[in-house]
């Protein structure tokens, strides 16, 4: 277990002498988080910039909870927020994605090893060769089309100068824990509506985010040939890099709500939203009742 406090992105608000080392639990919209604010005890609310923080004891743990807003910079604000207002020795980022990897299904909660900014891109030039990138521009990764993915840079106290990154790796030690989970995921959402097979925990592996929401076949298969990613959302890879650029541990638990365009019929997420909402929270909540 790190040393650092655990920062859980969700709404959380306290004094912020009363908020030293805990755990930032993170979500993006309010269909996300509603189970872990049901679950806190003793919350108290502070707004800052507008966002509300909750904070309180949540399965043991000293949290402070609050929404990221959907889209990668408004994830990356609301976490620099966090970090810059509270002590936070870790972030766990809890919601719902897109599957990616075929062998996954709706409802898995996936937490991957690393996140990446897939379309952090160079839109390319159509020539009569097909797209071509400024000859002093590059690209690690095979493109779709006309966009071609580009590392970035970042700048943290790990070196003078910034540093090319594409992949932000999750905490080691929290991904271990997450790993040893052992929790029945419900199959049926509140309607009825129930998934072909049972849910399941799935530790490791690439996630990517970007900003866009993804309901196409194609973009889908590209993710996954490319990146061998197994869930695609907006917001992970961008939290990811703000806690590695202030040297703070990070998870994310990703439950998928639909299959980014790979169904067979309209976008499944409109009708397992609160299921895979619930099954992400109820992973996140035993994941922070195993923590020493």
């Amino acid at each position: 277990m790190p040393a650092r406090p655990i920062a859980v992105a969700l709404f959380l608000a306290l004094p912020e002498a009363a908020l030293a080392d805990r755990i930032a639990v993170m979500s993006a919209f309010e269909p996300e988080w509603i189970a872990l604010q049901d679950a806190i005890e003793t919350p108290e609310t502070r707004t800052i910039n507008g966002n509300r923080f909750v904070s309180g004891t949540l399965e043991g743990q000293e949290v402070v909870l609050f929404l990221s807003g959907i889209s990668m910079v408004n994830a990356a604000m609301t976490t620099q927020l966090a970090l810059d207002h509270f002590d936070i020795r870790a972030i766990v980022f809890s919601g719902i994605a897109g599957g990616v990897d075929p062998s996954l299904g709706i409802g898995d909660v996936v937490v991957p090893a690393q996140w990446g900014g897939y379309l952090n891109a160079i839109l390319a030039r159509e020539t009569s060769d097909g797209y071509a990138i400024p000859p002093w521009m590059n690209s690690d990764f095979a493109p779709f089309g006309m966009i071609h993915t580009r590392t970035e840079a970042v700048q943290s106290a790990r070196m003078e100068t910034p540093e090319e990154k594409f992949w932000y790796a999750a905490d080691p030690d929290l991904l271990a824990t997450a790993g040893a989970l052992e929790v029945e995921l419900p199959a049926c959402n509140a309607e009825g509506t129930c998934l072909s097979r049972p849910p399941q925990i799935v530790t490791g592996g690439n996630g990517v985010s970007g900003a866009a929401f993804v309901d196409n076949a194609e973009v889908r298969e590209w993710a996954f040939a490319t990146f061998d990613a197994q869930v695609l959302d907006m917001e992970s890879a961008a939290v990811a890099q703000v806690a590695y650029a202030n040297e703070v541990p990070f998870i994310a638990f990703r439950s998928l709500s639909d299959l980014a365009g790979g169904g067979e019929g309209a976008n499944e997420m409109g009708t397992f939203l609160s299921l895979a909402a619930d099954n992400s929270a109820g992973v996140v909540r035993a994941f922070l009742a195993a923590l020493d």
